[in-house]
This record gives C-alpha cells, structure tokens and sequence, in this order.
C-alpha cells in the first residue's frame, strides 16, 4: 500500500493533469480516482471537496515555478533578458508539442473560474506573481542595459500579458504562428529598449507624443 504522502502526491499530480488537459469544470472527482488509482475514501480522506483539490493543484504550481518552468528554460542561459525569451521559448515548444492545443494553466483557470472563491483567487493571483516576479529579476540582472525610467515591475506583468494573449490566439487558431508574431513585436520591443539605454545621454530626451515644440517670439 502507498504511503499516505505518496498518495497525496499522485491524487494532486493526476488532478493537474486533468485539470490541464480537460479544465476544472469538465473533470469530476471520479476522473481524478481513476486517474490516481485509488479508493473514493483515499480521495475524500485527503480532499473533502472538489475545491480543496484545486487549491492544492494551485500550491503545487506556486511551489514548482522554479524546477517545473523556470530551471529547464533557464538551462545554459546566462544573459537575463535572453531568459526571458528563453521562457517564451518553453511555451511555444509546449504549443508544438501538443498541436496548439496546449495552454498555460494557470491562465486557463483564471479564465474559466470566472468569479472564483477569494481562496481560488489568492492562489491564481500568487502563481501569476510569481512568474512576474521570475521576469522581474530578469529585468533588474539586465542593470542599465535598459532605461532608468523603465519600470520593471510593469514591463515584467506586460511581458506575462503577451505570453497568455500568444498563447490564447495560437490555441484558437491552432497556429503557432499567433504566438511567434506577438513574440517577434516583444522582441522589438526590447531591441527599442536596449538601443535607447546605449545610447549617450543627451541624445536621449523623449517628447511626449503629441506635443510639440514651442516657438521662440521674435523680438
């Protein structure tokens, strides 16, 4: 017989996966016992409710950002904002790998629990800041590589924007061309960046966009 944690281990690891794969809605507490091979008690024993599997799904995820996404997309990648690319990168190769149908987990709860419990919500929003924080320190690594006035914190939730929005479209239209077109506008994006923080600092003064210069009177 299992041993209680090993039990609970592969209830959670089976529940990711259907949840992953068939949503939280479409996957019942029967799917999750057949999966994990187990008695209906051994499940009830360590999971009263559907809810209270959730929950523990979503710990799993906040807890394995680092050794599940973060080290294998950082292997032999030094240079902090390749990583961040590098990261885009491990969504794609899973967008390949299952035809476009696969999405970010995280993403597709958040999508379908429209108006979750404020636990569910706490959770979802503590893994989201996770990854924001992953890119975050990518951005501070990078140091004055990029402009001062950039703010990181900000730049990092966009990049996790752009990554859900690629995925999204690349799902919907089973293309992963979707996902390299918003990736290649990033891409862009920080090539803008990184030229105007290397740039001499008197070259460097922005205008607001729509403003315009004034004239000096003539005397």
């Amino acid at each position: 017989m299992a041993a209680p944690s090993n039990t609970r281990n592969r209830i959670v690891l089976s529940a990711l996966q259907l949840f992953a794969a068939k949503g939280y809605g479409s996957t019942s507490v029967a799917d999750v016992r057949q999966a994990a091979d187990i008695y209906s008690g051994s499940l009830y024993h360590f999971f009263p409710g559907k809810q209270d599997l959730l929950l523990a799904v979503l710990e799993a995820y906040r807890g394995g950002i680092r050794p599940m996404l973060l080290q294998p997309a950082w292997a032999g990648v030094k240079d902090p904002i390749e990583q961040i690319f590098a990261l885009l990168g491990r969504y794609r190769a899973s967008l390949l790998q299952s035809d476009c149908t696969y999405g970010c987990p995280i993403g597709s709860l958040a999508l379908e629990l429209h108006e979750p419990d404020p636990p569910v919500r706490q959770l979802l929003a503590q893994n989201f800041e996770g990854w924001i924080d992953a890119v975050e320190g990518c951005l501070k690594d990078a140091g004055n590589r990029l402009p001062a006035n950039i703010d990181r914190r900000e730049l990092a939730g966009f990049v996790l924007t752009t990554m859900e929005g690629a995925v999204m479209q690349a799902r919907t239209y089973r293309d992963v061309r979707r996902f390299d077109g918003s990736v290649r506008q990033l891409r862009k994006y920080f090539d803008t960046l990184l030229g105007e923080a290397s740039r001499p600092a008197q070259s460097r003064k922005t205008r607001i966009p729509g403003a315009t210069k004034k004239r000096r009177k003539r005397k």
